[in-house]
């Protein structure tokens, strides 16, 4: 039997009662979820399947990432709610990619583990699956592990196994309204030119999730725990010199300008630290950041395009005002401009939740 896989969370617990109810078939997992979007999404729901198939025992085959085919099949559907008309197409899209993976395996039977998730319709999903048996002879199995306590079941499951527990279902019109919903930063889809690893981005959990491969592989324990923390997204910054002149220039991490624009000039210095005349805004040198640091940037748009890690940030910030709730901005330059200064700095600060490994 072929079995469509959309994320561990649902396959692991799915694809367990199966081995149960079908022992006689050799399951072959299906990865095959073009929906998923941004790509480092899709590579960290990947990874968790590869790691939970591997568990269990169950051969997985990747199929392709055809995002953009995806986006032409749900085309004028964008707004539709979760479980409208977007989804069915979403489902026959990848239902008719399975059926024909299944075809060419000499498979006869299909199910998905889409039929446990909470938040899709079972009988949109049966729909498809009918349809698609008749029309290529390949039979779908709609099991029903919901019902008699399964998404219970389900739940500690996946905190038994430590499963990636995704807070979408993927899609990225259903991450925007809910998003919306909820009046949070869409921040998933931050990506900085730069690759800086961000607080709580897709990309820390997937270096985390590698890494907890590697440790398993070792046999060390770990935990996968969770922290409040004060996160910070950057939008984009601006220091102008005069009416016009745009100067290079970088602004650390968490510096924040509540009205978003201050205009002034640079007051004083101390220390090698010069205090700007409005917002509590502070400027350095790139040879100052460099000797506090011990790196050895040249330029700052090299330090704009390969900047250091938010760790390394924050402790420069921390060096600087001595204290670990500083949100000024802080301003780094070639050189200290000693003239009438624009900045325009757009940033977010906000609550959130980040995953955090521990070893025991």
């Amino acid at each position: 039997m072929l079995v469509h896989i959309c994320c561990s969370v649902d396959s692991h617990f799915f694809l367990q009662k199966l081995q149960q109810d079908f022992p006689e078939e050799k399951l072959t997992g299906f990865f095959y979820d073009p929906n998923i979007h941004p790509y480092s999404e899709y590579q960290l729901r990947y990874l968790d399947v590869e790691r939970s198939c591997k568990k269990l025992g169950i051969d997985l085959l990747e199929g392709p990432y055809d995002f953009e085919a995806w986006m032409q099949a749900v085309k004028g559907l964008e707004n539709e709610p979760e479980k409208g008309a977007r989804c069915e197409v979403c489902f026959d899209k990848r239902f008719e990619v399975s059926a024909k993976k299944a075809l060419e395996l000499g498979e006869k039977k299909v199910t998905t583990t889409l039929l446990v998730s909470p938040l899709k319709s079972q009988e949109q999903l049966k729909r498809s699956g009918d349809i698609f048996h008749e029309k290529y002879g390949v039979e779908f199995i709609a099991v029903d592990y919901r019902a008699g306590g399964g998404t219970q079941d389900q739940s500690r499951v996946t905190k038994e196994e430590q499963l990636y527990r995704q807070d979408y279902c993927g899609c990225i019109f259903g991450l925007t309204m809910q998003r919306e919903q909820q009046e949070r930063l869409m921040d998933e889809m931050f990506s900085p030119i730069s690759n800086q690893i961000l607080p709580a981005s897709i990309e820390e959990r997937l270096d985390m999730y590698k890494y907890r491969m590697e440790l398993e592989d070792k046999n060390i324990e770990y935990r996968i725990i969770k922290q409040k923390f004060l996160n910070y997204r950057q939008f984009n910054f601006k220091l102008i010199k005069g009416k016009k002149e745009v100067i290079p220039a970088y602004a650390l991490s968490y510096s924040s300008l509540p009205r978003g624009k201050a205009q002034g000039r640079i007051e004083f210095e101390d220390k090698n630290i010069y205090y700007f005349n409005r917002e509590e805004i502070k400027f350095v040198t790139l040879k100052f950041f460099n000797s506090t640091c011990k790196t050895d940037y040249k330029t700052i748009n090299e330090l704009i395009f390969n900047p250091p890690t938010i760790e390394e940030e924050l402790n420069f910030r921390n060096t600087m005002t001595c204290t670990n709730y500083d949100l000024s901005p802080i301003v780094i330059v070639d050189e200290i401009p000693l003239t009438k200064l624009t900045v325009e700095l757009n940033a977010k600060t906000y609550e959130d939740v980040r995953e955090k490994l521990i070893i025991i």
